[in-house]
């Protein structure tokens, strides 16, 4: 028999650590993992779509990753609890050798060897284990319910970042466009002071709003250089380091109503998005499976006070020098915890209470969701409207910019008259752009608040809005 539990305890101590670097209850496999292998050097070199941003920033952004690994930790917790149902097994092997001198005789040198193998397992505790095995697995759904949050988090930084870079690229050639108008007015005012028609003072104040102009130029592209930054910071690169982005089209300098769609179709429908939203938010699953494993807490709280009942079993071998023993044994342990000093009272208050503060937190989030939606819905709405009205306020600032420009180059028309027409146009201009931005992200917003930011926000304008 003691050669048998040598090779037991070999067996132990070289297989069973292997199952440590695996996942024996398979719990990773409902978690979503990043990319693998993410880094700098994997990010392509050509010119980025919004879905090539979003994808990358989901695979790269540092925020995906550590949530990720978050999941992983609630996994192994849920590992830890799943395996007090399956028994314990520990091996011990052990040696020892004596040797006595007593008045300068030497006793022989006694050697002994012993190996023991010893068998528990729990088979009753009032619940507690199964307890605890809920309240973990409830845990595990939170982590993936706060995988689902970080990442449509992310999602949104990626596409505010896109298109960030790309309002102020357009803002940085509305700079250009009228600084070039400046400049042309400049010109014509000193045309006319050359010509004697005018005084100097025309010719100073197309000079003073050339200066600005061009300082507003200056301004501008430093705030572009700063999203172009923050871009690739959110797909998990140097700040310095370059992302070229494909052509805006006319993401800035014009967009469709028609493509835009009507934003009050599904007005009718706000109640009811607003009950989907409850449902389908991350943010909301992950405080509703928090409150079920405080819940679950409660019953591991008071299971720590009930008795349990194990089973054991051992066997063990001994020799000292040729003389072989054996041993054996089996026995069931009723444990029955009297008095702790009243720790298992406040540690059941103490449980109850965080049920209760878990159970206000998700009254808070769901009432927050609700608002969330109701001030998207509006933003957008609102968004629609500016764009629709920011077009055609352009449409008249040019055609009133050009006129006041025939009229000074004709004689007929004061410097004052134009530099006020050129700015009202530079306005429009900004503004139009900025109508446009609201619109981009005032979607994505209204997306998030109701749980279904994703790759349906690509598609036609309100799809992710669609049952």
């Amino acid at each position: 028999m003691f050669p048998r539990l040598i090779f037991l305890f070999c067996l132990s101590f070289g297989v069973l650590p292997c199952f440590a670097a695996s996942d024996p209850f398979s719990l990773e496999e409902a978690l979503v993992a990043p990319c693998p292998n993410p880094g700098q050097n994997a990010m392509p070199e050509n010119a980025l779509a919004l879905a090539d941003v979003i994808d990358l920033a989901l695979c790269h952004n540092p925020k995906t990753r550590a949530a990720w690994a978050s999941a992983k930790v609630e996994a192994a917790l849920k590992g830890v609890a799943q395996a007090a149902y399956l028994p314990n097994l520990d091996a011990a092997v052990g040696g020892s050798w004596q040797r006595s001198k007593i008045e300068r005789e030497s006793t022989p040198t006694t050697n002994s060897q012993n190996a023991d193998l010893s068998f528990s397992y729990l088979l009753f505790d009032f619940g507690g284990r199964a307890a605890n095995l809920e309240s973990h697995r409830q845990l595990l759904n939170a982590a993936i319910a706060q995988q689902d949050t970080t990442r449509q988090a992310v999602f949104l930084e990626a596409v505010q970042a896109f298109y960030q870079v790309h309002a102020s690229i357009a803002a940085v050639e509305a700079a250009k466009t009228s600084e070039m108008a400046a400049k042309r007015s400049l010109d014509a005012a000193d045309a006319r002071l050359k010509a004697g028609i005018v005084t100097s003072v025309d010719k100073l104040q197309a000079q003073t709003a050339f200066s600005q102009a061009e300082l507003n130029r200056i301004r501008l592209e430093g705030q572009w250089r700063s999203a172009e930054g923050t871009l690739a910071s959110t797909l998990g690169l140097d700040a310095n380091r370059p992302v070229r982005l494909e052509s805006p089209g006319r993401l800035f300098s014009g967009i469709s109503l028609e493509r835009m769609g009507r934003v009050e179709d599904f007005s009718a429908r706000l109640e009811a998005l607003m009950e989907a939203a409850k449902r389908e938010r991350p943010d909301l699953r992950a405080a509703e499976a928090r409150y079920q494993a405080s819940k679950a807490s409660v019953s591991v709280a008071r299971a720590q006070g009930l008795p349990s009942l194990r089973f054991g079993a051992s066997a063990g071998q001994r020799r000292v020098e040729h003389l072989d023993s054996q041993s054996g044994s089996f026995n069931l342990t009723l444990n029955i915890p009297l008095f702790s000093g009243f720790a298992d009272t406040y540690q059941i208050r103490a449980a109850e209470a965080r049920e209760e503060a878990s159970a206000i937190e998700l009254e808070r989030l769901l009432q927050q969701a609700s608002l969330e939606v109701w001030q998207s819905w509006q933003a957008l709405r609102t968004a629609a409207q500016s764009l629709s009205t920011t077009s055609a306020l352009f449409a008249s600032a040019e055609a009133a910019e050009r006129m006041a420009l025939g009229r000074y180059q004709a004689g007929v028309g004061n410097i004052l008259d134009l530099l006020n027409a050129q700015s009202a146009l530079a306005d429009a201009r900004m503004q139009r752009i900025s109508a446009a931005y609201d619109w981009h992200m005032s979607r994505a917003a209204f997306a998030r608040a109701l749980g279904r930011l994703d790759k349906r926000l690509l598609d036609e304008p309100f799809s992710f809005v669609k049952p």
